[in-house]
């Protein structure tokens, strides 16, 4: 049997209102794709839902890791552990990616000189708000040379460095792509965007939570991380894992 290229991880808890929006984009970047739809695995990591998110991933053709654990490190690596692909990619449950992603992510990584990259990543909605949580999240991210959206990598570069780090409750995304990029810097290799494919994501915790909440949140964290550290963990633990 012919392994695909890529694996397309998504970790997903009670997603069953945003997965299939995502799904229909899939189907279309993979009928896009010049290697070949079939070329594309798409694993969905069930992390303990109480919705319908499994039957619909298993309806739509998608392979189901059934991660009990609740957390998102877990979820991701739960996700990876079954993937069969080279090419190992991962993208949120609520996004809606580009038709052009797998050829773009082909290109970012042929020359053999990329480590590790992203497609980049836009709200599905402006707003003042939004717009200038943006203009303060953008820089950051170009000063750290890190970006979101569909991230990618090759399987065994994923394996190299132990996938995410289930120490932490968030922020495991930052972590593992500072651990692959040291893991490239050795070899020659860095981080790159597969331009033209950018993905789009839901606002829905600005939806929930008010469009300028972004902005004064890590303010809020880092005070209890300070003074804290059990209100902390509650306040995060309701804004990452609770908020459905």
């Amino acid at each position: 049997m012919t392994l695909p290229r890529f694996s397309l991880v998504i970790p997903a808890y009670n997603e069953a209102c945003w997965l299939p929006a995502l799904l229909d984009t899939i189907d279309a970047a993979r009928a896009q794709y010049r290697g070949g739809g079939t070329a594309i695995e798409v694993i969905v990591a069930n992390n303990a839902s109480t919705d319908e998110t499994a039957a619909i991933a298993g309806a739509r053709g998608c392979r189901v890791a059934q991660v009990q654990k609740r957390l998102i490190a877990a979820a991701r690596n739960g996700g990876a552990a079954i993937a069969q692909g080279e090419i190992i990619c991962f993208v949120d449950a609520d996004s809606r990616i580009h038709a052009n992603t797998f050829n773009a992510i082909d290109e970012v990584l042929a020359g053999g000189k990329v480590v590790v990259g992203a497609t980049g990543v836009r709200p599905d909605r402006w707003s003042l708000g939004i717009f200038f949580t943006w203009m303060v999240a953008v820089p950051m991210v170009y000063l750290m040379n890190m970006d979101s959206g569909v991230v990618f990598c090759r399987r065994r570069d994923f394996e190299a460095v132990g996938g995410y780090d289930e120490d932490y409750e968030f922020a495991e995304d930052v972590r593992w792509l500072a651990a692959m990029k040291r893991l490239g810097r050795g070899r020659g290799q860095r981080f790159a965007r597969a331009c033209g494919a950018i993905t789009v994501t839901s606002s829905r915790k600005f939806d929930k939570h008010g469009d300028w909440h972004f902005l004064l949140m890590p303010l809020r964290i880092g005070f209890w991380m300070l003074f804290n550290k059990q209100r902390m963990r509650r306040e995060t633990r309701a804004y990452w894992y609770e908020d459905r």
